[in-house]
């Protein structure tokens, strides 16, 4: 049992470890340090004019960063429904907030169904003013796809707040000019629609809209004090987007992924393939009114990638792109200080980075050495990031005294003895221009055992389906604290595609059991899992992690034309037949099938489906392989039947 839990406790280190280690690498003259760590579940992030950051944590609070420390009270913390890519998602500052000190946050409201809502507060001090909370408007009621909900709010030079929707996870709603989902809104500050927004006069249209067609537009950013707008699109299978801002633009989806030659679209101005990264997410302008970046860096535009992990730049002049950081640890926002300096926001570190451009070569330290607390025995590791010049070297200190051979960017002492407890641990970093000493991290090191948990339901194997609902359990016990109670557990529950992670239900505290419902609408890929981590906590602060992966149920869904050969349209993208796609039991789909269409010279329309639905119609993935196939007749045929009837 002991050598179970060290194999298990080392595997934990291990990985935080390599988490931790992981430096961004930046072009040479430039440096990044942490500015603030520790920030659950960061979404977006927003510079106050007197230089505070405001940041938010997708389980609804919003966090102050003031002379470089995280506050401890949080501005204010919002119920959200934070399931998914729902949650506390979007902050902007009034134009004249020195004067009004009003805050605009975007979230999602909980209820059946939940909804995303735009609401302004006012400011006192680095709390809210109680009771200061204005209603700026409701969104459309949410179907049970807890993805696309967007979330950035901005004003833009002509002092209206702009609004990214994101399409539900259902793309018609892009194109619906009847919803507000899949569009940028604009609107006054007090939550009125400007007379002159392009849909303001229609009698059908949704006054708020500005653009329509897209996807999930997570961020949008304006170019320094001009009306010149990039609007990032994260995108299905294909391409991620970066569109030109105008109004009254349709930027194509779902007919359209990318570029396009269809008149009634805007193409991207930029787009890069999945094989390059999954997600665009943050993105700014270089527009400081002190630059601390280099000439050459102004009016270009910065934007980040969740899953690769880059910041790459991007000359609207030429709509050319360069890399500027890669390894940066899941970016999810970027913004430009009044300082000159470029920050973003590091969700997998849940911090918040500083990149400076500097003449001083010197490394910098940019995540220091941490504090550990271990049960004797186990291992204890520390390490150092930093940035600059490389190559690096490295040399650990123990109680200021080097370590011989400890000369990598982590250290780790194999098995702790009581001898350690309260040892420091430091590391000098130098490079060919100079050195720099780290902060100093304190060992702690107890008798006391560490606590073992386990899942009990759902059972190892369970899989699941759409639409399904996911019971938990688990138990844990200490051997100095006997069985632990509910308040020694945290559940987290994370939606793994691919290579990548979507956050799906945040670190919960408080509860041995508890109750989730995987969405029936949503990401559409099959290679998706949910996976369940349960950790617990005893008196001592020692901690153990365990998880279990829950796959899913998976069919082929075959689609096909009578006759062969024509295109049919799943989730909005038009695909020529026949073809066969595997899906997750349960998840609902979107068909369609084009009518007319030419084949062979020939014009062809639409007569049924073999499933009797709808020319255009949803599905639920069957339990088992199932064909849909469309039927098609000529349109004299079709002409001589309906004349019969």
């Amino acid at each position: 049992m002991h050598q179970g839990r060290l194999f298990i406790a080392m595997v934990f280190l291990l990985f935080g470890l390599c988490f931790s280690a992981l430096a961004a690498t930046l072009p040479s003259g430039f440096v990044e340090t942490t500015v603030a760590s520790g920030i659950a579940s960061p979404t977006a992030m927003a510079i106050a004019p007197d230089g505070r950051i405001f940041v938010c944590s997708q389980t609804g609070a919003l966090r102050v960063i003031k002379n470089g420390v995280l506050l401890t009270t949080p501005f204010l913390t919002l119920s959200v429904d934070s399931i998914g890519e729902r949650g506390l998602l979007g902050v902007a500052f009034d134009p004249h907030f020195n004067l009004n000190h009003f805050i605009y946050l975007y979230y999602t409201v909980p209820g059946t169904p939940a909804h995303n809502r735009v609401i302004r507060f006012t400011a006192n001090g680095d709390v809210v003013f109680a009771g200061s909370g204005r209603v700026i408007l409701e969104l459309n009621s949410l179907s049970a796809a807890t993805n696309h909900n967007g979330g950035a709010v901005h004003f833009g030079p002509d002092g209206k707040l702009y609004i990214a929707v994101g399409d539900n996870a259902n793309g018609s709603n892009a194109q619906n000019l009847s919803n507000l989902l899949g569009k940028i809104l604009r609107l006054n500050s007090d939550g009125t629609i400007p007379s002159d927004n392009p849909f303001a006069q229609s009698p059908t249209a949704r006054h708020e809209i500005w653009t329509l067609g897209l996807r999930n537009p997570f961020t949008f950013a304006f170019r320094g004090a001009t009306s010149f707008m990039y609007i990032n699109d994260v995108g299905q299978s294909t391409w991620e987007e970066i569109n030109l801002g105008e109004a009254a633009a349709n930027y194509g989806w779902p007919a359209t992924e990318g570029p396009t030659n269809n008149p009634e679209y805007k193409s991207p101005v930029y787009y890069y393939g999945h094989n390059a990264g999954c997600a665009i997410t943050g993105g700014t302008f270089y527009s400081p009114a002190t630059p601390n970046f280099p000439s050459s860096y102004i009016g270009k535009y910065f934007f980040g990638d969740y899953c690769s992990g880059f910041i790459r730049m991007l000359d609207p002049s030429t709509a050319q792109a360069s890399d500027f950081i890669t390894g940066a640890s899941e970016p999810v926002d970027i913004q430009v200080g009044a300082d000159g300096s470029l920050y973003y926001l590091a969700r997998g570190t849940r911090s918040v980075m500083k990149v400076r451009y500097t003449t001083n070569l010197s490394p910098v330290i940019t995540t220091q050495p941490t504090s550990q607390l271990v049960s004797v025995g186990y291992p204890a590791t520390f390490s150092v990031a930093a940035s600059g010049p490389s190559p690096y070297s490295y040399q650990w200190k123990r109680n200021g005294v080097n370590i011989t051979g400890a000369t990598a960017s982590s250290y780790t002492i194999a098995s702790t003895t009581l001898s350690d407890n309260g040892a420091q641990f430091r590391v000098r970093v130098s490079n060919a221009y100079g050195s720099t000493l780290s902060s100093a991290a304190t060992l702690s090191v107890t008798s006391d055992r560490l606590p073992v948990g386990q899942i009990l339901t759902p059972a190892q194997g369970t899989t699941y389906f759409g639409g399904m609902v996911v019971n938990y359990s688990g138990s844990a016990s200490d051997f100095e604290d006997g069985d632990l109670p509910a308040s020694a557990f945290t559940w987290q529950v994370d939606f793994h595609h691919n290579t990548h992670i979507h956050p799906f239900i945040a670190a919960t505290t408080g509860s041995k059991t508890g109750t989730f419902t995987i969405p029936n609408r949503g990401e559409t890929s099959s290679n998706v899992f949910y996976r369940l981590i349960l950790k617990v906590e005893d008196s001592a602060g020692l901690t153990y992690t365990v998880s279990r992966d829950i796959l899913p149920r998976r069919a082929n869904m075959t689609f096909a034309t009578n006759p062969a050969g024509l295109r049919i349209a799943l989730d909005g993208q038009n695909r020529m037949t026949p073809f066969t796609v595997t899906g997750v039991v349960g998840i609902k789909r979107a068909i369609a099938a084009p009518s007319p269409q030419t084949l062979n010279g020939l014009s062809y329309v639409f007569q049924s489906w073999s499933d009797g639905g709808a020319i255009s119609h949803e599905i639920s993935t069957s339990s088992v392989n199932t064909t849909y196939t469309a039927n098609f007749i000529r349109p004299a045929v079709a002409s001589a039947i309906h004349s019969g009837d």
